[in-house]
């Protein structure tokens, strides 16, 4: 079930309320998670995987045997610390200090110190998403992105994928609207660390962008394009992003075409462009000091390319409001409304964030979900959330219906909606969103991974220091009339698009 995402902390999942930072769904302890993009990525980024046959095949299998038992006693401690998370968080995040500096590269750094597990986690984050790309060329940005650890200096794609076995280390990251990041996770110990910084570093200034790597992802990112226009919901996904967003890089989804005419040199630019010192927002946390932190930074940064700084996606046109029905064969009908809405640093953020949970946001106890579902059965699950950008980010309501009865469920849509901006939410729903939410935090809080994740957007965003600290008070102080103006200020009905694939 879709939950709110006005929100969110990096790279991820989805579900569940929205939260305090900047990306949906934290990435746990998992010695093999893959490589996810973030939310709203243009271009579907897989991970990075050698598929190559050669006749030395076995014996490289038998390498990467004895690599594993070369590495065990690194790789035991680090799931055994993972596993020790749960039970040592609290005292690790209690009374969260944020330091923030400017490194002498240019880069903004953000730094929590956690000296509770012996873990540093890193990630760096430029505005080097999917808004930033040329018309023509939608693609670039995760391409670019996923291609960094493909090859860099004189290593190639299978020799940095054994160097993280080797260090038991992790790197990770993925793109979205607005930026790219690569994050690491190593043990502190003095050999892994140093080894995984200067891996990191190597990726991040020194990419290789291999011809024969980038034309095995163009073919399979084509591939998967081929196969999502055969789904009504990447279709509708797809087709409700450019309604919504026309003639913006935010409403612009990758196609045959434009990933086709993607070049090396297109990469090499792009990464030039916007993978640059100035532009990069670093965050750290972990079992180090602030001095190994400003080192560490500056180390990561120092040989970026020197531009990347002040990028900011072009303006946001609201569109008007329109229906829009697309044919399928489907049973269902997928159904999405909503607009762009909302900017991560606007001032509305918390009465929208509080109000969603009542309308769409809180799962069974929202508005929607009982008038939609339990009331009437007219969709299994149905649901609204706001994703705010660093420009407007859309507010969508979504479902899924018997294309028979789309009408009727569409109706009720629109009536729930506008009774609720017109009336808000009554001091019984107000009472319980403020309490989930604030009750809540303390779980969204209670891994180094997770305040990793918060870290990041707070940098990228550019919110106050204290904002974590602050989010249970913000919660608390908003009033059914601020959810009301706000709704009426960023939801407005001559704006609304409704879109509908495998209608009548």
């Amino acid at each position: 079930m879709k939950q709110s995402k006005l929100i969110a902390p990096h790279p991820r999942s989805t579900a569940g309320p929205a939260w305090p930072a900047g990306f949906a769904g934290v990435e746990q302890c998992s010695a093999n998670s893959p490589l996810r993009p973030l939310p709203g990525a243009g271009l579907l980024m897989k991970p990075l995987r050698s598929k190559t046959a050669s006749l030395a095949g076995a014996s490289l299998r038998m390498v990467r045997s004895l690599r594993s038992l070369i590495v065990w006693r690194s790789r035991a401690l680090f799931a055994l610390i993972c596993l020790t998370v749960s039970l040592t968080s609290g005292a690790a995040q209690a009374g969260v200090k944020i330091e923030h500096w400017v490194a002498p590269s240019g880069a903004k750094v953000y730094f929590v110190e956690a000296r509770v597990l012996p873990i540093l986690d890193v990630q760096i984050d430029f505005a080097a998403g999917g808004a930033f790309v040329q018309a023509g060329k939608t693609g670039v940005a995760s391409l670019t992105r996923g291609l960094l650890e493909a090859g860099a200096g004189n290593l190639d794609e299978e020799a940095i994928a054994g160097r993280v076995v080797d260090i038991g280390a992790r790197l990770g990251g993925g793109v979205d609207s607005d930026r790219a990041s690569v994050s690491l996770r190593t043990l502190v110990s003095k050999s892994e660390r140093e080894a995984a910084l200067e891996l990191m570093r190597t990726v991040l200034s020194a990419p290789t962008f291999p011809q024969s790597v980038l034309e095995r992802e163009k073919a399979r990112a084509i591939a998967g394009i081929r196969e999502a226009e055969t789904r009504p919901d990447a279709i509708a996904a797809k087709r409700f992003a450019a309604a919504i967003y026309p003639d913006h890089p935010y409403g612009a989804s990758s196609t045959v075409e434009t990933v086709s005419t993607i070049t090396r040199e297109d990469l090499v630019d792009f990464h030039r462009r916007h993978y640059g010192a100035k532009g990069a927002v670093v965050s750290i946390i972990g079992d180090v000091s602030r001095a190994d932190a400003e080192a560490i930074a500056q180390r990561l940064t120092e040989a970026l390319p020197a531009g990347g700084g002040a990028l900011v996606p072009p303006p946001v046109k609201k569109p008007q409001r329109a229906t829009i029905k697309v044919p399928h064969p489907a049973a269902q009908s997928h159904v999405h409304v909503g607009l762009p809405s909302i900017s991560r640093g606007d001032p509305d953020y918390f009465p929208l964030l509080v109000g969603n949970y009542t309308l769409g946001g809180g799962g069974f106890v929202s508005r929607l979900m009982k008038e939609v579902r339990e009331k009437r059965g007219y969709a299994y699950s149905v649901y609204s959330y706001f994703a705010p950008r660093k420009l407007e980010g859309p507010f969508e309501i979504g479902l899924q219906t018997r294309r028979e009865q789309v009408d009727d469920a569409l109706k009720v849509v629109n009536e729930v909606l506008a009774d609720y901006i017109a009336k808000g939410p009554t001091p019984k729903e107000l009472a319980a969103a403020k309490k989930n939410m604030v009750d809540g935090l303390a779980l969204r809080m209670d891994s180094n991974a997770k305040l990793l994740g918060y870290l990041s957007a707070i940098g990228f965003h550019g919110l106050p220091l204290t904002y974590l600290d602050d989010f249970a008070g913000k919660v608390k102080a908003v009033t059914a009339e601020q959810i009301k103006a706000a709704f009426a200020r960023h939801v407005k009905a001559e704006n609304l698009v409704t879109l509908v694939v495998a209608a009548d």
